[in-house]
Order: structure tokens, then sequence, then C-alpha cells
């Protein structure tokens, strides 16, 4: 049975996992209702965040798909993932056209040498203008530096939501079966009978976990063919080499993987038996085997301390809350997550190295889902130097948002130091794209909702490292932080409510130093949230006030991150999320600043 390899690549909500869907229930591998998208969070938030695997019959030939995250702090998930295939299927929307993720992932593809299948999506939407769309990716190749054999893409319209396909706009189609004959006219067959001669040879790009088998190995058979129970070596990039035996065989049937007692050269499998097997090893037949080239992973941008909980609330709601504990979760998670580095050399801390702050409130989202508390400090930039330059990450901005709107966006990214390079109307709308330190970058995407009213669109994607920029003025909001411990009460938000927003409800748990809103002057406040009205026997006309509470401002993982200074601590167990300062008392914080 022949067999081609794709990935389906795109910006974030541009349909690539609806088209995976559409694609396994039309050859019948799923039925309706069941999606690539497995994971709690994914579903919740509506987005890729890990790269799977699945596969469909076609005409006799299986075609292996992996379906890839559009988020750029994910971008680590698609890098390993473009080495093991033969071919991309770009997926645009015809109405949004590339954005700055379909620019990221298309230049990885194009690096390697890809030749993608152009998919415009969404030719549905009223909005909808697929031939400025086409226009714009053909742009997006030139920029990118394409040869000619990959500026001749082949064009697919689709409505995947719908389950259809087809070669022009006029065409006339019920399904998706003009994609998928693409697919296997222009997809190079992924084996040969020359391959399956040699011995083989197999490189992970991505890892998978079983309660009774461990740690499963994903990843493309390159030459040979491998079977069950065979003795393999493992060769690291580094030159090491160690010994192992294949105790399972799978291959993917849908989304479902299927116990096989071969197989053979260009397949995707999952391999059992090798408990310290990581991404990017080279697992051969013999020693002289040469290994894989190492896959290469852009360089984390943020970093920030994840410390064992010690608030006066510390112990409470948690299940794992010893360092011992976070210590061992962290060195699972570095396992699979290869956009991830941790420093583990610090007694009273670990460093976690990201790739931005959608990165870290996953893993904390996921550790705090699974029982465990901790807290985090504010996330700040990596800077490096290289040949005597001081060096710090920049992000690539788009934005879409009314032009109304555009002036209050530009003043306040400049004021970031961010660096408007390409301006274009669209529509009612205008498009923005800006160069911004991440640094200037950090907090703005909940000013940006608050500022276009939810009208706007924010992008972005790593543009690597470039020059410091120098020193980037912020008008930081003042923490109130309470004096005493108990429950507030509704009387007391009341009166507090003047000077700034609060982040708590009346009869929320508080204690001393614990931060429960923001004052508008810029400085710190200490305030006293759990005190009552004075109760007296005596009743008037006028005398009581009628208390009206403003709602409050919730703080969830995303927000901490991004509104938390650095002298505070974001508080994380599977119940609660709280902003605390790092020395609780007045006294201790006297002292901390007097020593500085």
């Amino acid at each position: 049975m022949e067999i081609r390899n794709i990935a389906i690549i795109a910006h974030v909500d541009h349909g690539k996992t609806t088209l995976t869907d559409r694609l396994m229930q039309q050859t019948g591998m799923t039925e309706a209702g069941v999606t690539m998208d497995s994971n709690a969070l994914e579903l919740e938030r509506g987005i890729t965040i890990y790269s799977k695997n699945t596969s469909v019959l076609y005409k006799g030939t299986k075609i292996n798909i992996v379906d890839t995250p559009g988020h750029a702090d994910f971008g680590s998930e698609v890098e390993r993932v473009l080495k093991s295939i033969d071919s991309v299927v770009l997926v645009v929307d015809a109405q949004e056209g590339p954005m700055p993720q379909t620019k990221f992932v298309l230049k990885k593809s194009l690096e390697l040498g890809l030749k993608p299948i152009v998919v415009i999506n969404k030719i549905d939407k009223p909005a909808a203008r697929a031939a400025w769309t086409l226009e714009k990716v053909y742009e997006l190749f030139l920029d990118l530096g394409a040869n000619n054999e990959q500026l001749d893409f082949a064009v697919v319209y689709a409505i995947a939501r719908q389950g259809i396909a087809k070669m022009s706009l006029e065409a006339e189609s019920k399904n998706l079966d003009p994609l998928l004959d693409v697919i296997l006219e222009k997809v190079e067959p992924a084996g040969s009978q020359e391959a399956e001669k040699l011995p083989f040879k197999i490189q992970p790009f991505n890892l998978a976990y079983d309660n009774f088998m461990g740690r499963l190995a994903i990843g493309r058979i390159y030459e040979g063919i491998v079977k069950q129970a065979d003795n393999v070596f493992i060769k690291t990039p580094e030159g090491q080499i160690r010994t192992g035996k294949i105790s399972k065989l799978y291959t993917f049937e849908g989304i479902k993987r299927k116990e096989a007692e071969q197989a053979v050269a260009g397949d995707i499998v999952m391999i059992a038996g090798l408990p310290d097997i990581y991404i990017g090893e080279t697992i051969c037949a013999s020693v002289e085997v040469q290994p894989l080239p190492a896959i290469a992973i852009d360089q984390p941008t943020i970093s920030l301390n994840f410390l064992v909980n010690n608030s006066p609330f510390a112990g409470k709601e948690g299940k794992y809350v010893t360092s011992r504990q976070i210590r061992e979760r962290l060195e699972k998670e570095l396992e699979v997550n290869v956009g991830l580095k941790i420093d583990f050399s610090a007694g009273d801390y670990y460093k976690v190295y990201g790739r931005g702050e959608l990165h870290i409130a996953i893993l904390l989202e996921n550790m705090r889902r699974e029982g465990f508390e901790l807290q985090v400090s504010q996330p700040t930039v990596i800077i490096k130097e290289e040949n005597g330059v001081k060096l710090e990450p920049y992000e690539e901005v788009t934005v879409d948002a009314p032009q109304e709107l555009s002036g209050v966006i530009i003043e306040k990214l400049a004021k970031r130091k961010g660096l408007m390079k390409e301006m274009m109307p669209e529509h009612s709308a205008i498009r923005m794209v800006f160069d911004i330190p991440v640094r200037g970058f950090l907090g703005y995407r909940n000013e940006f909702v608050v500022d276009t009213r939810g009208e706007g669109i924010l992008s972005t994607h790593n543009a690597g490292f470039r020059p410091y920029a120098g020193d980037i003025p912020k008008n930081e909001l003042g923490s109130m932080v309470s004096m005493a411990q108990g429950k507030a009460l509704a009387f007391s938000i009341w009166n507090l409510q003047e000077r700034g927003q609060m982040y708590i409800n009346a009869n929320t748990q508080v204690y001393e130093g614990m931060v429960i809103g923001n004052v508008a002057k810029g400085n710190d406040l200490e305030v006293n949230p759990i005190k009552g009205k004075q109760l007296s026997n005596m009743r008037a006309s006028g005398s009581d006030e009628a208390i009206l509470l403003i709602p409050s401002y919730e703080i969830t993982l995303e927000r901490g991150l991004a509104i938390m200074k650095a002298d505070e601590y974001l508080e994380v167990t599977p119940k609660s999320v709280r902003l605390r300062k790092i020395y609780l008392t007045r006294n201790d914080r006297t002292k901390a600043n007097r020593g500085k």
C-alpha cells in the first residue's frame, strides 16, 4: 500500500482541525462528532495545543495526517513535525488572508524544501475574498524566498465546516474528494522498495504515555522495515549510543492506534519498550547507521520562577504541594514539551523558560487541574549578548481593528517601543503590522481588548532576537494590598472600589499581603477589606445607603501573569488564582525595600 505523509498548518482558527475532522468522517475513519482536539483545554479554548496524528484510507492509499497548533507559543510542536512529512496543506482564511502564524509555519516548511498545497478555506463567509487571499499568499511565498517549484503550488477552495472542496470557485462539489485527489497527485509516495531494503532508521518527533507501557515514541520510519521484538540501537545528536528492544509496535488507523507486527519505510508509527527515548534521537538497526540530524527548535523568550506555595492559605486546596512533587511534574513535562527549558540548580525555586505567556499559562492550568499548588514569579524577558551586542526577543504583531480605533492602538504600541512597518485598509477595518520587543508587549493583550471594545483581532509570532531597544516606560497601576485576614465584606469593598478596580468579590477569603485590586494613582495602598459597617440601634432617614458593587476584574492565569509586578507572586491552586506580595507584612516589605 502506498503511503503519503502530510501536515495541516495554518494560523489560529483558520480551520485546520475542522478540515482534518471532515477528512476522517468522509473516509469512514471516525463518526460525526469526534474531533482531533481531545484535550480538555483545547475543547474549552477552541485552539489546538498539541500535535496529533491520524490516518485516512483513500483509493487504496494510506494518508498519514498530522494536525498542528496554530498559536505562536506552540511553534515547537509544528517545527518537529515538519521534518517527518513530505508536504504541507496550508490552510488560509478566505476573509483574513495570511496571518502571522501562516508566515511562521510556511517559512519553516519552505526552508525544509517542502512543496505546499494551498487550501483557501471559509469561502462561504459573507466577506470572503478568495482572489485577494490567493494574491496575498503568492506575495508571502515570494517574501519568504520560495523557489520556482514551490511557487507552482496547487490551490483548492474549501468550506471545511460543510466538508466541501473544489478546484475553482465556480465548480460544483459535495465532498472533499478534490482535495484528496490533489494530495495523491502532488505528494510523493513516502516509501520505496529501495528504502525498505536498507537497515531501519526511525526518528521520534512526538511522545505519548500509556499507564501500562510507559513512554511511547511517535516517529517516521525513514528506511527499512521494523518489527515487534527487534533489538535496536538509539543514537543521540551528541553521538552517544545505547541499546533497547521494541516491545510493541502500533500504526495509526484514524485517531486510534492499531497494533502491528511490522511497519515499512515511509509510515508513521508508535513504538513501546524504550523508556528513556527522547524527541530527535535516532532509533536504528545497527551501530553503523548514521544518525539523522537533530530537530532544531526556536529558543524560549521568557522566564519565571516556580516555587512552593507559602501563603497563609497554602495546602488548603492542593493535593501536590511539595518541592519534590513540583520537580517531578516539571521533569515529566520536559520529556514531551520541547519548547520548554528548566533550570533545577537553585535550591528553593525552579527557573522555567518558555515561548510566551500562553505557553506557560497552559502548563500552569494543566498542573492545577492535576491537583498541584504552587506560586510563580513575574515573567521576565530573556536578554542575551552576542559579539558584544545586547539582544532581546521581538514579536511581529498584526492588528485588525476598526479604523477609528487605530490612533489609540498606534499610540500605546509606540510607547512600548513598537515600530509600525505596514498599514493596509481592510473593508471598514484597518490592518497594522508592528515589530515590538517582547518586554514592551507583555501585558498589552488585556489593554487591547478594552481599547477596541472586543472588536479587534491581535495576532503575533516570534520575530527572533534583535538589538536591545532601551528603557520602556510603563504606566503601572499601584496594588491594593490587604492588611488583614478574614472574609471581605461588601461594605468595605463598596468604599474601596472608588480607588481602583477590585479583583475580589464580597465574601472572598483574604489574607495579609494579598493583592485585592489595583490603585489608579500608581502607588501601593494598604487597606482593610474585612471592615464592616458600625451598627447602632438608631434609625434615621438617609443614614442607610444602598451598597452597589461594581463587578470585579476576575484574576485568571493569563491576566495574573500579565498584570503582576516584580514584587508579587501569582498563587496558583486547583480552585483559586490569587495575586500576593512576595513579602506579606508591611514590616517585611519595608525591610526588603531598605535593602535595595
